[in-house]
């Protein structure tokens, strides 16, 4: 989930100040944003190329192209190809991956800082000069479609959250998932392929982040030397459908062959940076983070109906989903469950969290995020996670100060405003033959 972010001013002292690190921000003439972290601790380079493209800017009928564009993305360029890319970084003491998510891709590696030209060369020779055929096209659809069939249609998980952020949205692109739908891959024809790249791989669309041991003056001279002449590209401006107040409750039942019921409770949250989002943060950490949570404590110690119960704030670039996640043990009461679930839901819109449990709560949340950044690539993915959800790096040394400064208050109220019956979206997957039933508007 993307880090909770907003603008705010750090006075000195404050708590963020313990996390404040040196950045040197600075654009190409091509509108390259490039963000330097230098830290000589160890012989290492963080080097990181996000794209400001995600599953919300594809269209209905073309869903899962920008997933599928991460693994196009390793099929090789004009200078190095598609063997050569693992084989060489592998050689090189490098580790890479990528990701795709519903705002952003990114892509990574992690390598011994005598190879940073290397690195250089190779990322922008793919920005620049992808290969894009029919053969890698039709080899990379069909690893997808793989992987579609084990991270949704065989993994309970999976199918539940696919579910949800279906009914959960009806008209804002986040409703279908990252991954796309079976039938659109199909349509993504190597002119699409093609339009795509050039339009969302351009150099003004993307965040290049080097951090570690580097001299920057050296690291700008390649940039300059690499990137300098890729050309820019007007990136097309997306008017995206708000998605309208939700007015009554709805629900999914799904069937499947699993050993117990799982379900998932969610409401719309606001987006990722506001005030609210960093209150309802911590209310999810009461709630549902660990043994010790309010749903854990109810469901599967006092009740012992659940195996799990877990409450995340998933907050995205343009909206946000509360989730209540439990898994029954086999046999376990669904409506027990159910009811116990919306039961503490009512309590911290009706009752504010003890001073205790919010300060517990702070203390975690804002130890996973220091900890988050005790690596030259936990900083790195931050400073990239930052600056293309917002525009500025900046706004990771103002989260510790924005979740310190919540009240028990503010808490209330933002539970009070989200968390109303008639806001709620439920997905139950139970055990049995595979049939889906729909209820609500």
């Amino acid at each position: 989930s993307p880090m909770r972010v907003a603008h705010a001013e750090t006075a000195p002292g404050d708590i963020g100040s313990q996390v404040r690190f040196k950045v040197e921000k600075y654009k190409l003439a091509n509108g390259l944003t490039v963000l330097l972290h230098e830290d000589h601790s160890a012989p290492l380079v963080s080097y990181q190329t996000w794209f400001r493209v995600g599953s919300k800017d594809e269209e209905p009928g073309l869903t899962g192209i920008a997933h599928l564009f991460e693994h196009m993305m390793f099929k090789g360029a004009k200078r190095y190809s598609g063997e050569q890319f693992d084989t060489i970084l592998q050689a090189n003491g490098a580790t890479n991956n990528a990701f795709t998510t519903n705002d952003y891709t990114g892509y990574y590696e992690n390598l011994p800082s005598a190879k940073l030209e290397l690195v250089i060369d190779i990322e922008s020779d793919r920005m620049e000069s992808l290969k894009i055929d029919g053969e890698g096209l039709r080899t990379e659809r069909d690893v997808v479609k793989e992987e579609r069939g084990y991270r949704v249609y065989n993994n309970p998980a999976g199918l539940v959250r696919e579910a949800l952020f279906a009914t959960a949205f009806k008209v804002h692109p986040y409703k279908w998932p990252v991954i796309g739908y079976m039938k659109d891959l199909d349509n993504v024809t190597v002119e699409i392929a093609q339009n795509f790249h050039r339009t969302y791989y351009a150099p003004n669309n993307a965040v290049v982040v080097v951090a570690g041991d580097f001299k920057p003056e050296e690291a700008k001279k390649l940039i300059e030397k690499y990137y300098g002449a890729i050309k820019s590209q007007p990136i097309p401006k997306k008017n995206r459908p708000a998605e309208p107040p939700q007015a009554s409750p709805r629900s999914q039942f799904l069937a499947k062959d699993v050993q117990n019921t799982q379900f998932v409770i969610s409401y719309h949250t606001p987006k990722a940076g506001t005030d609210e989002a960093y209150a309802l943060d911590l209310l999810a950490n009461i709630l549902g983070a660990g043994t010790s949570s309010r749903l854990y404590q109810r469901l599967v110690y006092k009740d012992q109906i659940a195996s799990s119960a877990t409450a995340y704030n998933l907050t995205l670039q343009e909206a946000g989903l509360f989730q209540v996640m439990v898994s029954l043990k086999p046999g376990g009461d669904f409506g027990r469950a159910q009811r116990a679930v919306y039961g503490e839901l009512w309590r911290p819109r009706n009752m504010t969290v003890s001073q205790e449990e919010l300060q517990k709560a702070k203390n975690q949340v804002m130890k996973s995020y220091v900890d988050g950044l005790k690596t030259i690539h936990g900083k790195a993915e931050a400073l990239a996670m930052n600056e293309i959800l917002y525009d500025d790096y900046e706004q990771l040394f103002k989260d510790l100060d924005r979740y310190n400064k919540v009240t028990a208050d503010q808490i209330k109220k933002a539970a009070f405003r989200y968390l109303s019956p008639e806001r709620s979206t439920l997905v139950v997957l139970r055990p049995g033959a595979s049939k889906k039933k729909k209820r609500g508007n």
